[in-house]
């Protein structure tokens, strides 16, 4: 199995082009005209959300091995029967809850310093910059810039006249190309990529063993021309119905998600994860139209490797 910096020596790097400093990367490309571009798609003015629901007792979709998230009940009407609730002036009475829960265990952005490979992170800063917290290429710079622009969503799925893509099943960006064709619609230069296979859509008709068994999510699959591409079209941004964003294992070497290092590590391509798009895709089939705004605001997770979002699509 080759090393990453061997799988990747020769592949597009954008360390530098926005300065020594810079934390976000590709977002850099969402300038003002690429937000007014994404505003001139609103033709009906439907809206649609695209975050999953977080703490359902029956479980959310998260990578395994991460615990799932738990909600807790810090006050509620129970206490307030057995005397033990606070005496508000007035009488009011409330409820209160917390939850724990991992940043991305749910619908939510990588930071640009997620992962990392011959210890060095995004833009060349060292991988100790992420001891203790992510001091550098942190979640939270993306979440103080914000994302909005013009975003176009590829149905793979439907295009290969599937509900859901098989466990492992890859598609390149040719296959992207082809589907937005047989779609009517162009992929332009800046433009934020979402894609649906209706993995995340699956896990909630699929029993939990059956859809973790063997783990191997379908995806976008490595090749220097996938990279190569989403360098030349400036790509600031790819959001996928999937938990991790690519097929688990490049299918060729066996590397674990080696577009997470060849994207977000070398181009600095923000990645959304964990997306539910069977909604909006169902109407955008219905309608036509496939592209629209896009906005999404992640917490401003102070050193945070990723954090939670409910991205916001307008048509």
């Amino acid at each position: 199995m080759p090393h990453a910096r061997e799988l990747l020596k020769e592949a597009p790097s954008n360390w530098g082009k926005w300065g020594a400093d810079d934390e976000v990367g590709s977002l850099n490309y969402l300038t003002p005209d690429q937000v007014l571009a994404g505003k001139d798609c609103i033709r009906s003015g439907k809206s649609f959300t695209l975050a999953v629901q977080i703490g359902r007792p029956e479980g959310d979709p998260i990578w395994p091995g991460r615990p799932a998230s738990q909600r807790y009940n810090i006050r509620d009407r129970g206490d307030f029967m057995a005397g033990a609730g606070k005496n508000y002036p007035g009488g009011l009475e409330d409820a209160d809850d917390m939850i724990i829960m991992m940043l991305q265990g749910s619908t939510q952005y990588d930071a640009l310093g997620h992962v990392w490979y011959d210890e060095q992170i995004w833009n060349g800063y060292s991988a100790e910059t992420t001891a203790g917290g992510l001091k550098k290429a942190s979640v939270c710079a993306l979440a103080e810039r914000g994302i909005a622009g013009r975003g176009v969503l590829i149905d793979m799925a439907r295009h290969r006249g599937k509900k859901v893509l098989g466990r492992g099943e890859t598609f390149t960006h040719k296959d992207v190309l082809e589907a937005a064709e047989a779609q009517g619609v162009e992929i332009r230069k800046r433009d934020i990529l979402l894609i649906r296979t209706g993995w995340i859509g699956s896990f909630y008709y699929t029993p939990a063993e059956e859809f973790y068994k063997d783990f191997l999510e379908p995806g976008l699959t490595y090749s220097p021309e996938l990279v190569q591409w989403f360098a030349d079209m400036e790509i600031p941004n790819l959001c996928t119905d999937t938990i991790a964003n690519e097929v688990t294992f490049e299918p060729e070497t066996g590397v674990l998600l080696p577009l997470h290092l060849a994207l977000m590590r070398n181009l600095g391509i923000t990645l959304a994860e964990i997306l539910l798009l069977d909604k909006l895709a169902d109407d955008c089939a219905e309608d036509g139209q496939w592209d629209f705004l896009y906005t999404a605001g992640p917490l401003k997770v102070v050193q945070g490797t990723g954090a939670p979002v409910n991205p916001l699509v307008i048509k």
